[in-house]
């Protein structure tokens, strides 16, 4: 006989299987030998990740800090990995890109471990200090966050774009060309850096798009469990919001 639970979801309630332990164990263990599967392709991946050729960034791009400008050098803070996030923030807009704090909300906990891997984290938003001083403190956040206002640096890293550019047709994004609406002048990514004992800074990584879920930790765990991440797939994050203006549930 047939058993089964009712799954409610975004798309409405959906029957599952409910198996004995002994089924439920068998199936585990075959869906085990897939994810280590999954896994050593992924170290493979990571390992061709790091063997990507290195361009120099020639540009000297300055950057305004809480603790006044800063050089792309000095953001290192003396180590020799560099993990910059770019976080959508419209130079005219008050708060952040609520996707982009929804990332944000898990940075501050490995900064220290990061650290100890010889790598600064640190973030990076198009609008002025003054605008990101007042929303990183009413966010609770700890982490470094820099303006590139009247800097080329987000332009160069592909992470923001003008409206003339999109109104004249596909833009570059995430290593391809594409379509934008016209205030989407802000995109998000992810960028490392390496500086050289001699002083040389070099651009290693950048990855846009799908490309930082990983790092989004709530994310990571939402995909182990029964509902998943549970998204509307036209508009997979019309549920998030800023972490203080949820309903508490």
């Amino acid at each position: 006989m047939n058993v089964t639970a009712i799954l409610i979801t975004r798309k409405g309630p959906q029957k599952h299987k409910v198996a004995s332990q002994r089924e439920w164990l068998a199936a585990r263990r075959r869906l085990l030998a897939q994810e280590k599967k999954f896994t050593r392709a992924r170290d493979e991946l990571s390992r061709k990740r790091r063997s990507l050729p290195w361009v120099k960034v020639e540009k000297d791009y300055v950057f305004d800090g809480p603790n006044g400008k800063k050089t792309l050098a000095d953001l290192f803070e003396g180590r020799s990995q560099l993990f910059v996030y770019h976080f959508m923030f419209w130079p005219r807009d008050k708060e952040g890109c609520p996707s982009c704090s929804f990332w944000a909300d898990h940075f501050d906990g490995p900064a220290a471990h990061l650290k100890q891997r010889d790598t600064t984290f640190a973030v990076v938003s198009h609008a002025p200090l003054k605008k990101l001083k007042a929303f990183k403190k009413r966010m609770g956040w700890r982490f470094p966050w820099f303006s590139s206002h009247g800097s080329d640096f987000n332009f160069d890293f592909g992470v923001s774009v003008t409206s003339r550019e999109i109104k004249a047709g596909p833009i570059t994004y995430n290593f391809g060309r594409v379509r934008m609406p016209p205030h989407l002048t802000e995109l998000p990514g992810a960028s490392a850096f390496y500086r050289a004992k001699n002083g040389d800074i070099f651009h290693t990584y950048s990855a846009y798009s799908r490309g930082i879920d990983i790092m989004n930790g709530a994310y990571n765990i939402l995909d182990m469990t029964a509902k998943g991440r549970d998204e509307n797939p036209d508009r997979p994050q019309d549920w998030v919001d800023f972490h203080d203006r949820y309903k508490r549930r």
